[in-house]
């Protein structure tokens, strides 16, 4: 560690001290440390260096941070095209920990980490959960899946550096789940909204008040979800839904998360340089300006990203926090640049259809989009659950509930779609990614 560094970090308290760090200090301490992972990924990875050479770049072109701007992205599609280990800056004996995507497409992506990125890791995750006021003494129940997919070590690492107790339970098994948060006593719940939302309606099934126990906040992530679906998790259990954000690329879960303002997520910026830029374009965009998020990552050695493209669109918020942090905020991310399908010339996004499904009364946030093709036109199909009491009301009362759900998204979307209410529990249950968007058009 350079004597630059051990300065910064013996300023440092354990959790969270860092995050109120003077600007001036942490741009400094930025540049530092980008400047050391883009030598180290120049000298390690021939992907990068060979991008960098047609450019006639090298590493002594970074003299300032706006100078992050000349070096070119890296996509998805390089981790695929290099896999398993193209992008590998490390020796194998230095590398302790492999994580892998699903691989729905083609190749997983695969991802590594050093002794010291699993620190940084777990460093950022701490912070995470110090963030939505937890703290030594808490128990909390990690309901992420564990094993290659990275949210379910990465909260584990996070919340026992934090000092909390752990319950490492995993996905699945809803009672069981129930169970431990009555009988252990939990206080936080880290798993995606839409199991969650799961967990809700059969802890109502059971006779259980989620209301009535100690748990007070849950973490969720892995998937977008609205402030319409956090009113509806915070009305119906009484916790605080905070928001998370994280991607296995740049380290897993622990990129940003939300403060107890719930007013954006914090990106832990020492650790993780965001950019916003124009989509189209590939230009930076000035904070304030909504694009796409990119980030390299600053103390990531076993498999550093440079400039890495996520496809999410967001916002750099330029206003301070009201908690006092310094380190930026974006705006919690509602939609994806790959997640836009166009329907009549419509460009449409799974959160609008959300947002205004959890405007109707009587209506249930679980939800599916159908597409298809009929004579040659795409069409969408909108299925809706209703609660079991209104699925046993007249049958004038449900179409009536029917127009009023088609009425509210015709007025997100501007065009007229296809609703469908289905009885109770029809929706399939995910203890993962909700899959939100059935498209049948190549069929």
């Amino acid at each position: 560690m350079s004597e630059l560094c051990r300065d910064f970090e013996s300023e440092f308290h354990p959790v969270s001290a860092i995050d109120y760090l003077q600007s001036e200090r942490l741009r400094e301490l930025q540049l530092h440390r980008l400047g050391a992972i883009i030598a180290h990924a120049y000298a390690n990875v021939e992907h990068f260096r060979a991008r960098c050479d047609e450019r006639s770049l090298t590493p002594s072109h970074l003299k300032q941070l706006s100078d992050l701007a000349l070096f070119p992205f890296t996509v998805k599609t390089d981790l695929r095209d290099t896999y398993p280990f193209g992008l590998f800056a490390a020796p194998m004996k230095d590398i302790v920990r492999l994580h892998a995507s699903s691989g729905t497409t083609g190749k997983p992506i695969v991802v590594a980490y050093t002794k010291a990125d699993i620190d940084v890791w777990s460093n950022a995750m701490m912070r995470a959960f110090a963030a939505y006021g937890l703290h030594q003494g808490d128990i909390i129940q990690n309901a992420y899946g564990y094993g290659l997919f990275t949210g379910g070590l990465g909260a584990h690492y996070g919340a026992e550096a934090l000092g909390a107790t752990v319950i490492p339970v995993s996905g699945g098994n809803t009672d069981r789940q129930i169970m431990l948060m009555k009988d252990f006593g939990t206080n936080a719940i880290c798993c995606t909204p839409s199991y969650f939302l799961h967990i809700m309606e059969r802890a109502n099934e059971m006779g259980i008040d989620l209301k009535e126990l100690p748990l007070r906040a849950g973490i969720f992530g892995a998937e977008p979800w609205t402030d319409a679906m956090r009113d509806h998790i915070e009305a119906g259990s009484g916790i605080k839904a905070y928001d998370i954000y994280g991607l296995s690329e740049i380290v897993g879960p622990g990129v940003g998360a939300e403060c107890r303002e719930q007013n954006g997520l914090h990106i832990f910026e020492d650790h993780f340089y965001p950019e916003i830029i124009d989509p189209e374009t590939g230009e930076p965009l000035p904070d304030g300006v909504e694009g796409e998020l990119v980030f390299t990552t600053l103390s990531k050695y076993a498999m550093p990203m440079i400039r890495y493209r996520t496809r999410d669109i967001t916002t750099i918020m330029p206003e301070p926090c009201a908690c006092g942090r310094t380190i930026r905020r974006i705006r919690r991310i509602g939609r994806r640049a790959d997640d836009m399908f166009i329907i009549r010339g419509i460009n449409v996004f799974p959160s609008q259809v959300e947002s205004a499904l959890l405007t109707v009364e009587g209506a249930v946030p679980h939800y599916q989009i159908v597409l298809r093709r009929e004579k040659g036109l795409d069409q969408m199909v909108v299925r809706v659950e209703v609660t079991p009491e209104v699925f046993s009301d007249r049958v004038s009362e449900l179409e009536s509930l029917q127009a009023r759900i088609a009425a509210a998204i015709e007025r997100v979307l501007t065009i007229r779609v296809e609703v469908r209410l289905v009885e109770p529990n029809a929706i399939p249950r995910s203890e993962g990614k909700a899959k939100r968007v059935i498209d049948e058009r190549a069929k």
